[in-house]
C-alpha cells in the first residue's frame, strides 16, 4: 500500500492514558453502546509488560494492520497498569486487549464471562518463565533462594508473578516468609535489569522477553544468567469485549490467523510479537491459570 494511502487511514495513537481502575469504572458505559455493536473506532490495548516506548513500537503496527484489514478506525490506547486494561474492557473503554493469562482470567470474571478470547501465539500454548540470578550469588536452584532478595514483575503478571509464585509454592518456598525481601519491578525487562545491577539477588520473568533481551544484547550474560525454567503453561491471548458484534470478532480473529511468516509484511508483525503464527483460543485452557491464581491466593 502506498504511503499516502496509509496516511489516509484514520489511525491514531493516543497519548498514555493515566487511567486508574476507579476512573475507568466511573466512566462506566457510554450512552448508546449496546450488544452486537460495531464501534466507530476500535480501541486496542495491551498490558504494559514492557517499557512504554517498546509497547508503542510493537502495537502501533498492529493497529495499522487491523485498520486496513477491518476497514475501520483503530486506535492503540496505552494504559499505565495491568488493572486498567481489565477495568477498561469492563467499562467499555477498550475493545480488544492483549492480556497475559492471569489478566485474561480477571477480565473474563470482571465482565461476568462476556469477554471472549480470540487468538494466541503458538508459543503461548506452552509458555514458560525463567528464574535469573547473578553468577557468583550462590544461587544454583530454587532452594538457594532462601534468605535472598527477589523480584517479580507486575503483581498481575502471569509469567512475571503468578506462575513463578505458583511453582515456588509447589517447591515448598513461601516468598514472603522464606526470602529476605520480595519486590515488584513492574515489568519483565525491569526485572532483568534489577538482577543485573544487583538491586536484587534473583528474579523471574517471561522467557520470550528474556530471549529478546539476550538477542538485543540488552543484558550482560556475564552478570545475569538463567538458573531455572518453569514447566509449560498457557498465557497471553487477544481478548475482545463481549458486546462487540460476533461477525466483527471473527474478522479480528481471522486477521491474526491469516498472518503468514512467508509474507514479508506479515513477518514484520509476527516478529514484533516474537512468533511465527497465531492459533485459535480455547477458553477451557485458561482454567489451569485460574486454579493456580486461587492456589497462590491471588483469586478467590
Amino acid at each position: 500500500m502506498p504511503p499516502h494511502a496509509r496516511r489516509g487511514r484514520a489511525l491514531r495513537v493516543l497519548p498514555l492514558l493515566a487511567l486508574t481502575a476507579a476512573a475507568l469504572v466511573a466512566g462506566a458505559v457510554a450512552p448508546g453502546r449496546a450488544a452486537g455493536e460495531v464501534p466507530s473506532v476500535l480501541r486496542l490495548s495491551a498490558i504494559p509488560d514492557e517499557n512504554p516506548a517498546e509497547l508503542l513500537r510493537i502495537y502501533t503496527p498492529f493497529a495499522e494492520y487491523l485498520a486496513r484489514e477491518l476497514g475501520m478506525k483503530v486506535e492503540f490506547t496505552p494504559v499505565v497498569d495491568y488493572a486498567a486494561t481489565v477495568e477498561g474492557l469492563a467499562a467499555r473503554k477498550l475493545d480488544l486487549v492483549w492480556y497475559g493469562g492471569f489478566t485474561s482470567v480477571q477480565a473474563v470474571r470482571r465482565t461476568n464471562g462476556t469477554a471472549r478470547r480470540l487468538v494466541l501465539r503458538q508459543e503461548d500454548a506452552e509458555f514458560r518463565s525463567v528464574f535469573i540470578a547473578r553468577p557468583g550469588s550462590g544461587i544454583k536452584g530454587l532452594a538457594d533462594l532462601r534468605g535472598k532478595t527477589f523480584a517479580f514483575g507486575s503483581v498481575s503478571s502471569t509469567s512475571g508473578h503468578l506462575m513463578p509464585r505458583y511453582f515456588l509454592l509447589k517447591h515448598g518456598l513461601r516468598p514472603e516468609q522464606d526470602f529476605k525481601q520480595v519486590a515488584y519491578s513492574g515489568a519483565h525487562d525491569a526485572t532483568a535489569l534489577w538482577v543485573e545491577s544487583g538491586k536484587v539477588d534473583a528474579g523471574a520473568l517471561n522467557f520470550l522477553v528474556w530471549d529478546k533481551l539476550v538477542q538485543q544484547r540488552k543484558v550482560d550474560l556475564a552478570r545475569v544468567q538463567v538458573f531455572w525454567t518453569t514447566p509449560p503453561y498457557v498465557d497471553y491471548v487477544w481478548t475482545a469485549r463481549g458486546e462487540l458484534d460476533a461477525g466483527l470478532q471473527e474478522r479480528i480473529a481471522s486477521a491474526f490467523l491469516k498472518l503468514d511468516y512467508a509474507n514479508p509484511e506479515h513477518r514484520r508483525l509476527l516478529d514484533l510479537h516474537r512468533t511465527r503464527k497465531y492459533i485459535r483460543a480455547n477458553d477451557a485452557d485458561w482454567k489451569s491459570i485460574e486454579e493456580a491464581a486461587v492456589a497462590a491466593g491471588l483469586l478467590r
